[in-house]
């Protein structure tokens, strides 16, 4: 938890190998930056007028986003973090997780469920979630976006690198020896990028390892 405060303070499961999941990725992703470009100098005219004074803690938001299941426990494992900033939580609706509104409240906000079984539906899911993003992100304005993956988290990440917020990016446990599909293109985006096995570092040399989340 330190490790992350600190990068905060400072600033798919297994391996896809396959060509098209990061087409299909990318797609996703840039067609949502694309659309945020024609608002950054907007956003940005707007935000200098804002107090530009460095932020105690708990005025710092924190964005908190990552897909469903594993990628979710793992981001979960920072939630004492939750006490320490201003924070916000989105991840994808599904009936496993439904009851994650009533715990949060107001503090949390969903994504469509997409899988990439479901190519077609999937491209369209995950275009009208970079809407979704870049609404949630005008929203909140976060000051830092930490996720632990995957695709889903893309598009948000992208979004707040454009329009000034810092990312941090923690490369899913499940993966020892080999990157993710998401971790290929967010390592040239994170401003902090985050690996849990030392044999990661290979395939990213410039990230950093501060071993298991959990």
């Amino acid at each position: 938890m330190l490790v992350v405060m600190s990068c905060i303070s400072f600033l798919y499961h297994g391996r896809s190998c396959e060509f098209r999941d990061i087409c299909i990725d990318t797609l996703g992703v840039f067609t949502g930056v694309i659309i945020v470009i024609l608002i950054t100098k907007l956003y940005r005219k707007v935000s200098k007028k804002s107090n530009t004074k460095s932020p105690e803690n708990k005025d710092i938001k924190v964005l908190f986003i990552s897909s469903t299941g594993g990628h979710f426990s793992e981001l979960m494992q920072l939630k004492s973090l939750f006490n320490e900033y201003d924070y916000h939580i989105m991840t994808e609706k599904t009936k496993s997780n439904k009851n994650l509104k009533k715990q949060y409240s107001n503090k949390i906000n969903f994504l469509i469920y997409g899988t990439k079984k479901r190519l077609f539906s999937y491209a369209f899911i995950l275009i009208a979630n970079c809407f979704i993003s870049l609404f949630i992100y005008l929203k909140k304005r976060p000051h830092v976006v930490i996720t632990t993956g995957t695709h889903t988290a893309g598009p948000m990440c992208c979004i707040a690198k454009l329009l000034g917020s810092k990312v941090i990016y923690i490369e899913t446990f499940a993966n020892r020896n080999t990157k993710t599909s998401t971790g290929k293109i967010l390592y040239y985006v994170a401003d902090t990028f985050i690996v849990q096995w030392e044999e990661m570092l290979e395939l990213y040399p410039k990230a950093k390892c501060f071993n298991w989340i959990y």
